[in-house]
Parts: structure tokens; sequence; C-alpha cells
């Protein structure tokens, strides 16, 4: 039948994308249905135009600098229409490669919205938002509204922004990511509600870009799920740079002006402070995009918003998966990928390695960087781990001071009897990019002595990892 498949994915996300091509690859017939746009969130709202974003505003950063480096640079300024257009265009382009990809692969891309009516059956009618037709290089073979039938269905539906009553996103005076991607005029101040990843990369957009930014945390910490003295470091950075952090703190209400929002923010002893900005970002999380799809009519079975799974992405009910956000923390990219594979290669009866989330990187790519993978030196002492604890600054690193990038830190914990990496945790420029390093050790259960007898390149930031190690045995050789 033209409209039965083997695999039927709701949601072109990271996740559903990703999976649809590992299951054209192992011979199965795949449909893909979405009802906005290929690459979902992440390649059209989040993940890859934020940080197309945050590098308009790093080489803004550098011209301001300039001098430091002998160079001389008058008169610059920044066209914020012309920051947004290529954000734009970036997303664009990728989302395009997708369609490519697709077609490749042989996946039917299917638009509207989903709703499973019965394990094995999904019926897709026209989507309540416009859908973003194919670019160019998308599937030909383009499906619409209509029933379809597969063997296995797999929910990839991703999240939203999480909306605090009385303080909703109105895409005025309060946005939520969406909104802060595009802005049409550059506001003068911003206060930003939350210091996880999407909150603080926000912030560190805003303030490069010349904005005064305040950041309003409910814990009492920066960058909650961070090692806690990573996150003192980052908060010293962001508050050089004329950022205000508020710990400890929420926003009890707000009042809108004409052209401006006053928040009322309340610390831990009740007192209350009003600040007035141009606009507030709601950043307090996300929530899974579960309604609509006839998942409680079906005995799909719940837990606290999202999609209960096994170890390999099924539901309680036969035939029914889930993947990436919808189906729970952490919520990123690269997990709901992973997810994906391991979902799709146990449907095609292999056996897939069952994702650790433990080892699972994190990384917020605000000024300076931070990145972490593992446990940190609090959760390790929590779970009764005897741990030693290597640190490498980056002041004492050859690369870093010729980048004129001296501020940060390479912090390894490793448990005290075995050797074993525990965790990695790091701050400063492309530690992005150097978790993997740490992110690969650990999934081959390397050792402390194994990373010490590694050959590190010179010069290299990747040096700091190793003296990191190093430390950890009280051997680092340049601090």
């Amino acid at each position: 039948m033209a409209n039965s498949y083997d695999i039927l994915i709701i949601g072109a996300g990271p996740g559903g994308y990703v999976a649809a091509i590992r299951a054209a690859q192992l011979g199965m017939k795949v449909g893909l249905v979405e009802r906005e746009h290929l690459g979902g969130i992440c390649l059209n709202w989040g993940c890859i135009p934020t940080k197309a974003l945050l590098r308009s505003a790093e080489i803004y950063s550098h011209m301001a600098h300039a001098d430091s480096f002998g160079l001389e640079v008058e008169n610059f300024s920044f066209d914020i229409e012309k920051v947004v257009k290529r954000s734009r265009g970036v997303s664009g382009q990728l989302t395009g490669g997708i369609g490519f990809l697709m077609k490749k692969n042989k996946v039917d891309v299917i638009w509207g919205e989903a709703k499973i009516t019965k394990p094995g059956e999904v019926v897709v009618s026209a989507p309540k938002k416009k859908a973003v037709q194919p670019q160019p290089a998308a599937p030909k073979n383009t499906l619409g509204e209509g029933t379809y039938t597969a063997k296995n269905i797999i929910v990839s539906t991703g999240a939203r922004p999480r909306a605090l009553p009385g303080m909703e996103p109105d895409g005025d005076l309060i946005w939520s990511y969406f909104e802060a991607m595009v802005p049409k005029t550059m506001p003068k101040s911003i206060i930003v509600m939350g210091s996880g990843a999407i909150g603080i990369e926000f912030a560190s957009f805003y303030r490069t870009m010349g904005a005064d930014v305040t950041v309003v945390e409910l814990m009492d910490q920066v960058m909650p799920v961070e090692d806690t003295e990573i996150a003192k470091l980052a908060q010293k950075q962001f508050e050089k740079q004329g950022m205000r952090i508020m710990l400890g703190a929420r926003v009890a209400k707000v009042e809108k002006g004409k052209d401006s929002i006053t928040a009322h923010v309340e610390g831990k002893d009740g007192k209350v402070e009003k600040i007035t900005a141009d606009k507030l970002i709601s950043a307090v999380g996300v929530v899974g995009n579960t309604e609509g799809l006839g998942l409680e009519k079906l005995g799909v079975k719940m837990d606290r918003g999202i999609i209960a799974i096994d170890e390999y992405g099924a539901t309680n009910v036969p035939g029914i998966h889930a993947i990436g956000d919808v189906a729970g923390a952490p919520m990123l990219a690269h997990k709901a990928e992973h997810e994906g594979v391991i979902c799709v290669e146990k449907i095609a009866g292999q056996h897939p390695h069952v994702m650790d989330k433990g080892k699972i990187p994190g990384c917020t790519y605000c000024n300076p960087q931070v990145a972490s993978v593992g446990l940190n030196e609090r959760t390790a002492k929590e779970a009764g781990r005897k741990v030693k604890i290597g640190r490498f600054p980056f002041v004492g690193n050859g690369k870093a001071i010729a980048l004129g990038e001296p501020e940060g830190m390479v912090k390894t914990i490793f448990d005290a009897e075995t050797g074993e990496l525990l965790g990695a945790h790091m701050i400063g420029a492309e530690v992005t990019e150097l978790i993997q390093g740490f992110v690969v050790a650990m999934n081959l259960e390397t050792t402390e002595q194994d990373l010490i007898d590694a050959v590190f390149p010179h010069p290299t930031l990747s040096e700091m990892m190793h003296e990191s190690v190093m430390d950890s045995q009280g051997r680092a050789i340049h601090s």
C-alpha cells in the first residue's frame, strides 16, 4: 500500500530526521510527518541560528578589542537586521540540506499534523500553523493529509518554551527564544528570566551587543546544572562584562508599559526590587509537545509531562515509541539523534548499545563557553565516591595566551581508588569543541593514567586537558 510504512516518524527535528535516515539505511520504508519545518526547533529556532547570532557577537567583541592585537578598527558598528538575516540564512541552508537527505534516502515527507488513532494508524490533517513548504532541494515525493499505517510509530515532537502564568510571551514586551532570535531593533535593556543554557546564551549575546542585561535566577547558582566552581568563574566573567546576576530570586509579577516592562523581582528575604527594561526574555525551561497526538486515549504512559519509555525508546503500548525532548531529559539535540538511532536499530532487530545519559555532554555557547560531561564535584561526593580533582587554568596555556583568551579553567574529576574519569568541566574559549575528548575517554573507560600517557599536540588548547589530568596526581608541569 502506498500509505503503509515500516516506520512512521512524527516530527522532523534532529531525533526524527536522523531516525528516518537510519531506518532507510536499514532497508525500511519510512514516512516522516512534519507540520512546520524540517530540522525542528534545533535547526530553525534553536541550536543553529543562535550560534550564528553568537558568532556575530563574538566578532563584534573582537573588533572592540582590536587594539590588544595590534589592529586598528575605527567607527565600527552593527546592523541588527543584517545580523538576524545571516542567522536565518544559515538556518535555511541547513533545512534545505535535510530536504536533500530525505530525497537521497527515499524518505517520504508528509506535511501536516499527526494524530495516532490506534496502534499502527496515523491520521494527518492540515497544520494549524502554515507549514514551511519544502526547499528546492527537498523531496519531490512529498505527501499531505490522509490516513497512514505503519508497523512502528516513533513520536519525536520535541518541546516548546515553558510559559509562567501572567508572564506568557506576547511577542512584544515578553519574549520567548522565538522572538529573542529575530529582534527588529536592538533593545537597550533586557531582563532574562532563567540562567540555563538558553537564558545565558541570550544574555551573553545581548550584553555583547551593548544592551544592559539583568539575569534573574531562582537557584543560588548561575547555570544551576554546572559544577559550582565552574559556575562561579562564569558568574565572575559575566559580571566583569557588565551583566547583573540576581541569584535566589524570582520574578513575582510584571507590569507592562507602552514601550517597557517592569519586573517585580523578589529575593529570598522577601524584599522586592522593581527593574524596568525594554524587554523580558522568559527562559524558564521547556515542556514536551505531547498534546493532540492521541496518546492519552491509547493509554500511553506519561511521566511528569513526558512520554515514559524504556532504554530503547519503546512505550508501554506495543508499536509506539518516543525519542528526544518529548521523551525526557537531557533535552539536547545530540541526545535525540542518538536516541533515534538506538530506537530504530532495536526495531530492526539489531542489538544497539543502551545510551548512558551520564555520559552525554552539555555545552553552553556563552562568552566564555562552558562545557561538561559526567559527575561534577558535588554529585560525585553525594554518590559516595572518593575523588581526586585536577585543575588547570587557561592562563598557563601558550595557545590561550596567543589567542588573547587567558580566562578559563579545565577541571577533571577521578575516582581516587580506581582512577576512573567521573567527570570533566570546562570554561573558556572553544571548550565546547574540547569536551568531546573527555566524552570519548569516559566511553572507553579510560583511566587517569591512560590520559596521562597520551601525547597531546603543542601548541593547542587541548594541552590543558592533559595538564588538568596530571594535576590530579600533583604533577602538572605548567602551573
